[in-house]
């Protein structure tokens, strides 16, 4: 072993060199352990992580064919709807224009009798009563009468009978009706036929 004299003038002797390399190989040796052990924790960690992963893909995988199956539903569900209650409407729009349709007739033959009177004058207002009935009735459930004298002729909502000489109205109007013509909701569901000024 080197002496106090020898340490301070900074000699040193081949035993305490060795002592110095051994240590510092064991530090190395030991750094590299630690280095190993850290790295095989990393690869552990990173491992469990992907595994992890895979787990939460494969979940979401078997989850995502679901969704979208359930998401289709959905859509052809709404869609089911709308079609089936657009075809309700579509029935009863219908059926309500073929009734209205037929009632027309009535309502016609009410306005001949009315045209021929009556010598019972009781009986005749017992009558318009009844029409005028019929009509607010008819009129509540959407059915309206053509106002149509005067008006342009438009071939899309009017039946022209008769083209008539006349000084009342410019040529191309309106200037008699000779079959009332009636909407149901807004819709024509039997044109007027008229006489349209020459």
């Amino acid at each position: 072993m080197a002496t106090e004299k020898e340490m301070d003038q900074g000699v040193e002797t081949p035993i305490e060199e060795e002592v110095l390399e051994e240590t510092a190989n064991a530090d190395a040796a030991e750094a590299d352990a630690d280095a190993a052990e850290a790295s095989a924790e990393a690869d552990a960690d990173a491992a469990e992580a992907s595994a992890e992963a895979d787990a939460d893909a494969a979940e979401a995988s078997a989850e995502d064919p679901w969704q979208s199956k359930y998401m289709r539903l959905m859509a052809d569900f709404q869609n089911y709807k709308k079609r089936t209650a657009k075809e309700v409407s579509d029935i009863r729009s219908s059926a309500s224009e073929k009734v209205m349709t037929k009632v027309l007739d009535v309502l016609d033959n009410f306005e001949r009798a009315f045209e021929q009177g009556s010598t019972d004058d009781k009986f005749a207002e017992g009558m318009e009563n009844i029409f005028k009935q019929l009509i607010a009735a008819l009129g509540q459930s959407g059915l309206e009468e053509m106002k149509v004298i005067g008006e342009e002729f438009d071939p899309n909502f009017h039946n022209a009978a008769v083209m008539e000489e006349t000084d009342e109205y410019e040529s191309g109007r309106i200037s008699g009706v000779i079959q009332k013509g009636y909407t149901l909701n807004g819709k024509v569901i039997r044109p007027p036929m008229v006489k349209v000024a020459k």
